[in-house]
C-alpha cells in the first residue's frame, strides 16, 4: 500500500471511531444542550468520514474499516465507564482524553507521511484541527 492510501485510512479510522463513539454517547446523554454539541461534533466526523471515501474510492482504493472487536472492545468500555456517571462533565473528561490521544497519533500521522499528496495531508490536518476544537469545546463543560 502507497503512503497516500496508508494516510487515507488511518484518517479513515479514526473518523470511523469518532462516528461511533459520539453516536453512543448521544444515546447515553440526558443533557439536551450537550446532546446538540455532540451532535455538531458527529457531523464534523462524518463530513471527514465521507470526504476520505470519496478520496479511496476515486483512487481505486478500498477504505479499511475498524474491526469488529475493537468496535465492540469500544462500545463496552464506553458502556462501563458511564455506567454510573452520564454527566456531561464526565462525558467530556472521556472525550478530551480520547481526542488527546487522536491528536497524538494525527500528528505523528502528519510527520510520518509528509511526502504524501498535499490535499491528503490537508485532510489529516483537517482531522487535527478538529480534534484539537472538541477538546477545547468538551473543556466548557468540564
Amino acid at each position: 500500500m502507497n503512503k497516500n492510501s496508508e494516510l487515507l485510512n488511518y484518517i479513515h479510522q479514526n473518523s470511523e471511531m469518532g462516528k461511533i463513539t459520539i453516536n453512543q454517547l448521544i444515546t447515553i446523554s440526558k443533557d439536551e444542550a450537550y446532546k446538540k454539541m455532540l451532535q455538531s461534533q458527529f457531523d464534523e466526523y462524518k463530513m471527514i468520514f465521507n470526504l476520505v471515501d470519496k478520496k479511496l474510492k476515486d483512487n481505486n482504493k478500498e477504505a479499511k474499516d475498524i474491526n469488529t472487536l475493537s468496535k465492540m472492545s469500544s462500545h463496552f468500555m464506553i458502556n462501563l465507564k458511564t455506567l454510573r456517571y452520564k454527566t456531561p462533565a464526565h462525558i467530556s473528561k472521556m472525550l478530551i482524553q480520547g481526542s488527546t490521544m487522536g491528536i497524538i497519533d494525527i500528528t505523528e500521522k502528519i510527520k510520518e507521511y509528509a511526502d504524501a499528496d498535499k490535499e491528503i495531508v490537508d485532510l489529516a490536518k483537517q482531522l487535527l484541527d478538529f480534534e484539537q476544537r472538541n477538546v477545547e469545546e468538551c473543556k466548557k463543560y468540564l
